[in-house]
């Protein structure tokens, strides 16, 4: 029997198993069938593992210190499988990135400063930098918090986090067909899409354009069998179009992300309506990665968002999403773009993984 240290933390409106790298060397074992294993896939349910039985509670994270001068602490993330015996390496979820300060800061590996401590952060899967802030007043990170976002019922620490000069972190280009919009079909027809590269690979297309007013709950689009399987054909179309896959049948589960857009009602605060898509589903609130995609979407003209949006959103976005306002801000620093926003975290149980000599 292998003991696996691991931290079980929320991020953002994700749950996350935190570990750090050398904690996942099994002689013999790759660390794809020891993270498979440890969450309990492929079952739907992960009955014998960790996993929560859904794309948000079926994440890990894996830490280390930085072999970077630029960054504090390496992080890669692993979307691993649910039905699936697959990891999913190929992009970073940005509401787990929410643990790595909190959890450096509390393993020693950065010092917490009296009020406030920042924590550079490399995303080994993007090469994406991201600056995260926690406050550490009195030069310790407390337990507790105050911040609550969409999506989550209780409150939790607040971390911002800003991701820099996000563009092309996967496929080399903001726009890797090198075009503000695209064609590709859907059930038949051809739909208008934006493929864009930032903070993640995403897919905007207008709801309307697939028979929906975007402003619809989870179980009115997951049960929709057919819907879906069009949708997730269009993704894994894109997905060869943009360079992250060689045939639809090679397109990860968990990229290019799929963002459907839509306009507000009348009086809403937000400038956007979004639902997005995430391993197949509804996300029950929104991928932060995926609203920096759409925050840079929002910014440039001619892409199916900015052509539904008719406020200035220059410094920012404000998306509604199936669980309320999820705000970005974005900002020139030293010429470089960085877009950013606040997430909370917690700490839920340190723990001791007992994984099986065989399976």
């Amino acid at each position: 029997m292998f003991r696996i240290p691991a931290t079980w933390m929320r991020g953002g409106t994700s749950k996350c198993w935190v570990f750090e790298w050398d904690h996942l060397q099994v002689p013999g074992k790759t660390v794809d069938e020891v993270l498979l294993r440890l969450f309990g896939s492929p079952d739907h349910r992960q009955i014998d593992g960790v996993g929560g039985g859904t794309s948000t509670t079926s994440k890990a994270v894996i830490l280390a210190r930085s072999l970077s001068e630029d960054a504090d602490v390496d992080y890669t993330f692993a979307q691993v499988g649910i039905d699936e015996q697959r990891v999913d390496w190929g992009s970073n979820c940005g509401n787990c990135s929410a643990v790595v300060a909190p959890y450096a800061i509390e393993r020693g590996w950065v010092d917490a400063g009296q009020e406030s401590t920042a924590v550079r952060t490399l995303n080994t899967n993007t090469n994406q930098l991201i600056l995260q802030r926690v406050d550490t007043p009195h030069g310790a990170l407390g337990d507790a918090g105050t911040q609550m976002i969409p999506g989550v019922p209780f409150p939790g620490m607040p971390v911002g986090m800003g991701f820099f000069d996000p563009a092309g972190r996967t496929t080399g280009a903001l726009f890797p067909t090198g075009e503000p919009v695209e064609k590709l079909g859907f059930d038949g027809r051809q739909v208008t899409v934006t493929l864009i590269d930032a903070g993640a690979p995403v897919v905007i297309v207008e709801a309307d354009a697939v028979g929906l007013t975007g402003h619809e709950t989870a179980a009115e689009i997951d049960t929709r069998k057919e819907l879906l399987v069009h949708l997730d054909d269009l993704r894994r179309d894109a997905a060869v179009q943009m360079g992250i896959a060689t045939s639809r049948a090679g397109a990860e589960r968990a990229i290019p992300k799929l963002a459907l857009v839509a306009r507000p009602e009348p009086g809403d605060k937000a400038d956007i309506v979004v639902r997005m898509l995430s391993m197949g589903r509804l996300h029950p609130a929104l991928a932060i990665t995926g609203s920096v995609a759409l925050t840079m979407a929002a910014q440039h003209k001619g892409t199916v968002l900015a052509n539904l949006i008719s406020s200035d959103v220059s410094a920012g976005v404000t998306m509604r999403t199936p669980a309320g306002l999820v705000q970005t801000w974005s900002e020139i620093n030293d010429g470089v773009t960085v877009v950013g926003a606040l997430r909370s975290a917690r700490r839920i149980a340190d723990a001791e993984l007992l994984l099986p000599d065989t399976w």
